[in-house]
């Protein structure tokens, strides 16, 4: 009797820069956890409560996407985790353009260039993978 075996697939593990992305990825995910239970106070400026509760379970669906990419690699989970991290920084947007703290306006500038940085870090591809296939 013979059997056959079925090839198995190696599912290609993040690169040392996509790693770093991960990483600063689930930063800004934990970052947004609590947002939602910290709401603005009574007659002060800030986001409303639906857009604190949208950043709280962005950040909760970006961290599982951290841990399925990081350990499977998974392209999918790198596109949804991506994916939340733009939604989260869209939400953050506003408070550029409205009458808010320099400090809090500079917060999100700088939450702006990190996610930039996190995105272009975990969409680079490996070179050396690369020219193993050339």
């Amino acid at each position: 009797m013979s059997t056959t075996s079925v090839p198995t697939q190696t599912v290609p593990r993040p690169s040392t820069k996509q790693r770093w992305g991960l990483g600063i990825a689930a930063l800004l995910s934990l970052t947004n956890l609590p947002s939602a239970f910290v709401p603005t106070p009574d007659g002060e400026v800030g986001p409303p409560y639906v857009v604190l509760l949208a950043g709280t379970l962005l950040g909760v669906i970006g961290l599982v996407c951290v841990v399925i990419a990081w350990r499977t690699g998974s392209r999918v989970a790198v596109r949804v985790l991506a994916a939340c991290l733009v939604v989260m920084v869209l939400t953050s947007l506003p408070a550029l353009f409205v009458d808010v703290p320099a400090p809090l306006k500079a917060a999100v500038a700088l939450s702006l260039v990190v996610t930039l940085a996190s995105l272009v870090l975990m969409f680079s591809g490996d070179r050396r993978r690369a020219s193993d296939l050339a």
